[in-house]
């Protein structure tokens, strides 16, 4: 009856069902191209950052090309060149100027270190220059006498370090080093490349800290690249993630996060007792002070005996070159006084110049890293004297009154407090 009232009200509802699944199916068809879009565009972005970040067939190229012409020589072209025995592995650089990879000599693990580019002299944020290959190896020149060579090697260590240590006995290291295939003299090609690589500031502290404990050990040279030891945990906390799941996490939960993925206490408690015997290591030392600049869990490691490695020293500089290089740097405010991260000077705002005295000394930085990573599951009995020391540490300042005797009687303080409490330990 209904139907002969109203001839067209049985075709209403499959009408208005069959609009709304065209609809529903068009709101679907659109999210799922958005989801490809988006996807496509994040993977293109991390391939992209990936082939600028990680350009070690640019590196091998580069130096193998020098090799093969006799421009440059070390105790690891062989092997990288022309044995292939020296493979790039995984890639672990993060800025595209200084390469880093996991590698595999022969039977041994290492990592190895390349510069694509030229490394910026102290630049305070400046873009360094384009790597100039011309000129890159461009000393000591032919004809250069061993004796001759020394002088330089001399020159650039007093200009770097100051009168400060035996620099005789220095050079003599770095000569022995230079002979790569230990045949008791150093070619014009072997100089070379102790020349390139003496121009960078981690290299010339790994070698004068090279029979300490917490330093890798050198293992290989070719022009301005460096094979060092591996170390098995590249971090000193945290755990590393697909970046599909660190494009989701919040930074202060992913700080959080990081903190639950470290050893048992007694092993984070050897492991901070090596930083502060780091520390106490490039405290003035033989030849001088060294700033830590960038001190950051990623630039530190350790061991499977939980022994601390620093694995980046890159922003590890001395003291005397950063003064040299900043007392002359314009300035409006404090933050145009900054090298790295922690490397704080205050700007004098009558001369409009940056002061030369480094605000924080090594141990304060060391020992904000080191707070919450010792506080979070401390022994109740040692909690509230590790946090009173922490912070008295924190505290530091460069300027104050009898620095120096605080520095040592803090940092006493807490090495004793820790090894006491985990002497007895099997993890000791």
């Amino acid at each position: 009856m209904a139907r002969r009232l109203f001839p067209g009200a049985w075709l209403r509802k499959p009408h208005y069902a069959q609009a709304r699944f065209s609809y529903t199916r068009m709101k679907y068809l659109f999210i799922s191209w958005l989801v490809v879009f988006i996807g496509s565009w994040v993977m293109y972005v991390q391939y992209s950052t990936y082939t600028e970040l990680c350009r070690g067939h640019d590196c091998r190229k580069i130096i193998c090309d020098k090799y093969k012409t006799g421009v440059i020589d070390g105790s690891a072209c062989s092997s990288l060149c022309a044995k292939e025995t020296l493979y790039f592995g995984k890639c672990l650089s993060t800025k595209p100027n200084d390469q880093m990879y996991l590698g595999i000599w022969g039977n041994l693990q290492g990592v190895i270190k390349c510069q694509m580019e030229e490394a910026a002299q102290l630049d305070f944020g400046t873009d360094p220059e384009p790597r100039k290959e011309i000129v890159l190896f461009d000393k000591p020149t032919r004809g250069t006498t061993v004796e001759k060579f020394k002088e330089m090697v001399y020159g650039l260590f007093k200009a770097k370090l100051g009168e400060q240590g035996n620099l005789s006995e220095l050079v003599n290291l770095i000569l022995s080093f230079a002979d790569g295939n230990k045949d008791g003299r150093v070619s014009l090609p072997e100089a070379k490349s102790a020349w390139a690589l003496l121009q960078l500031d981690e290299f010339l502290l790994m070698a004068i800290l090279q029979d300490k404990e917490h330093t890798p050990k050198l293992m290989g040279f070719c022009g301005d690249l460096y094979v060092t030891e591996r170390v098995e945990y590249t971090s000193l906390y945290g755990i590393s993630l697909p970046w599909v799941i660190e494009l989701f996490i919040p930074s202060g939960f992913r700080r959080s996060m990081d903190q639950w993925f470290t050893p048992s206490w007694p092993r984070k408690a050897k492991i901070a007792i090596g930083l502060l015997e780091f520390v106490e290591d490039i405290f003035h030392g033989p030849y001088g002070n060294f700033l830590m600049c960038d001190t950051s869990a990623k630039n530190l490691g350790y061991n499977d005996k939980y022994d601390l490695k620093v694995m980046d020293m890159r922003k590890i500089v001395p003291e005397m070159n950063l003064k040299e290089i900043i007392k002359d740097r314009q300035c409006e405010s404090d933050l145009d006084c900054i090298y790295g991260t922690d490397c704080s000077t205050l700007c004098d705002q009558s001369k409009m110049r940056c002061t030369t005295e480094v605000i924080q000394p090594n141990l304060a930085k060391a020992c904000q890293l080191l707070k919450d990573y010792l506080l979070r599951g401390a022994p109740s009995d040692i909690h509230e004297e590790l946090e009173k020391q922490l912070y008295l540490c924190i505290a530091l300042k460069v300027t104050a009154n009898q620095m120096e005797m605080e520095h040592s009687l803090i940092l006493n303080n807490l090495k004793t407090l820790l090894w006491k409490k985990i002497s007895h330990t099997n993890d000791s």
